[in-house]
């Protein structure tokens, strides 16, 4: 390399930032190179330039081709203590930023917010959304969180903003008095309201939030599945009426598999009736000290209505074979009756077999045990 070539590579003619990268600060590469009096400082659009001299922010440009002298770097001619025709070469940092929108920020709680819910009470909750920043003032954003690295990306600040954010979202939802249920229809209201919480915070450090979406507040599963158990029972309507229709079908398939025939249909009825009303009471919150009596006379109210249905299910030794006519007017008489309940006439004496000795009903013609004629 030749001695011009040497002199050159010393000597800073032109300064800009043309590398595609998502940094918001980059440092130009002259911490040992002296930049020329007359240089040119080409600024794009979304970009700011800042000179520091011995890590003091001096001048900041924005977009614009400028030629640098001492008439356009006015804080750094005076800190150097430069004359007003100064040409020679000087030295000083030279950095960057990044003032277009840093779009799709993630946030999230790491822990649950325990929250507290007028409908469900105390709960744990987790929410997750994004945001978008904007440097909106350099110099205040090198004070305070850049520093003198190389370059600074979203993702070393990420962590600082996502800790603000929620705090700022938990501090809000509490504030709101908004149920979890209703939760769904005011993301758009609360993330409004949270992005205007939070920006003194960001202008603080020379930002800007641009945007912050609440994407969803996310339950415990056993609190969602509390919530689908009060939907279906919203869903099933009258719970009272709900109630009677399940004893209904109670009562149905006890009268399937409890008896045979109209017996059992009898034995079930009063069951499910009892349980039914019951049951219906209990969850209605109206028992009262005579339930229990009011079912009891329930199921006797239903054998009455069949009162041959135990006799007919075994319920008597002898069964419906044992009942004899009455004397006097034919009336079916009860093993165990001793007078008709319709004329008051006694009961006929049983005669017996002369050659088994079978017990027969009055008027036989035939044993019924050996064929004896009587």
């Amino acid at each position: 390399m030749g001695l011009f070539s040497f002199l050159k590579g010393q000597f800073i003619e032109v300064i800009e930032w043309v590398e595609d990268t998502d940094s918001i600060v980059y440092r130009f590469p002259a911490y040992d190179n002296a930049i020329k009096m007359g240089a040119q400082l080409t600024v794009r659009e979304g970009q700011a330039a800042i000179f520091l001299n011995e890590g003091t922010i001096a001048d900041v440009f924005g977009p614009g081709r400028y030629e640098l002298s001492t008439q356009n770097m006015p804080v750094l001619t005076a800190l150097k203590a430069w004359k007003h025709a100064f040409n020679s070469p000087f030295k000083a940092d030279v950095y960057f930023v990044n003032t277009t929108t840093i779009t799709d920020q993630k946030w999230g709680t790491t822990n649950p917010i325990i929250m507290r819910d007028k409908e469900i009470g105390v709960i744990r909750a987790r929410g997750f959304g994004n945001y978008s920043f904007r440097v909106t003032d350099p110099a205040v954003f090198m004070k305070g969180i850049f520093g003198a690295k190389q370059e600074f990306h979203p993702e070393q600040i990420g962590g600082f903003f996502k800790t603000m954010i929620v705090s700022g979202v938990s501090d809000l939802l509490a504030e709101s008095s908004v149920s979890v249920i209703d939760l769904a229809t005011q993301y758009d209201e609360l993330s409004s309201q949270a992005a205007a919480k939070l920006q003194p915070n960001f202008t603080a450090i020379g930002l800007e939030l641009t945007a912050l979406v609440i994407e969803n507040i996310s339950l415990p599963p056993e609190v969602e599945t509390m919530i689908d158990r009060r939907s279906s029972m919203n869903i099933a309507g009258n719970l009272d009426q709900y109630v009677k229709f399940q004893s209904a079908e109670a009562i149905r398939e006890a009268a399937q598999h409890g008896g045979d025939g109209l017996a059992g249909a009898g034995v079930g009825l009063g069951a499910g009736l009892a349980m039914g009303q019951l049951f219906s009471q209990s969850i209605g919150g109206a028992a009262k000290p005579g339930s229990e009596a009011e079912a009891k006379e329930t199921a006797q109210d239903a054998q009455a209505a069949n009162p041959t249905a135990g006799q007919e299910q075994g319920g008597d030794a002898a069964g419906a074979g044992s009942t004899v006519p009455c004397s006097g007017c034919g009336h079916a008489l009860g093993e165990k009756d001793k007078f008709c309940s319709e004329c008051g006439t006694a009961r006929p004496e049983r005669s017996f077999c002369p050659e088994c000795g079978t017990a027969q009903r009055a008027g036989a013609k035939f044993c019924t045990s050996c064929g004896t004629k009587m």
